[in-house]
């Protein structure tokens, strides 16, 4: 009997960004990832991937990750996803008392490393 990879949404508007943590969460062979490259797509993408978690770039060109997140905590049936904002405004100093909450988010600063994500998703789910 195989157990449910644990659903992960990457919404980042660098395409690099989003490959590199697609590759490297899905060869660790506990997630499946699906990413989208623009903030407006986002809430679409999670209504059909219906991840457990989402990381969403706080800096984009189309809609703000703030925003995504205000659409998400607004809809009824995703209101309940765990939201992580990946963001470079702060740094991976300023996070190492593993505080990493800016009003009730998460977030992680970018550049993100694979173990801190996966440390995120244990610590949320």
């Amino acid at each position: 009997m195989s157990t449910r990879k644990t659903r992960v949404l990457v919404v980042d508007d660098e395409t690099g960004i989003t490959r590199m943590i697609k590759l490297n969460l899905e060869k660790t062979g506990d997630y499946s990832v699906w990413t989208v490259n623009e903030g407006a797509r986002a809430v679409e993408a999670a209504r059909l991937f219906k991840p457990d978690i989402i990381f969403l770039d706080v800096m984009m060109p189309d809609m703000q990750g703030d925003r995504v997140a205000e659409q998400l905590r607004e809809d009824k049936e995703l209101k309940d996803i765990k939201c992580v904002f990946l963001t470079a405004i702060v740094t991976r100093d300023e996070t190492a008392d593993g505080g990493n909450e800016i009003g009730g988010n998460h977030f992680l600063a970018k550049p993100v490393r694979t173990r801190d994500i996966v440390r995120m998703i244990e610590k949320l789910l």
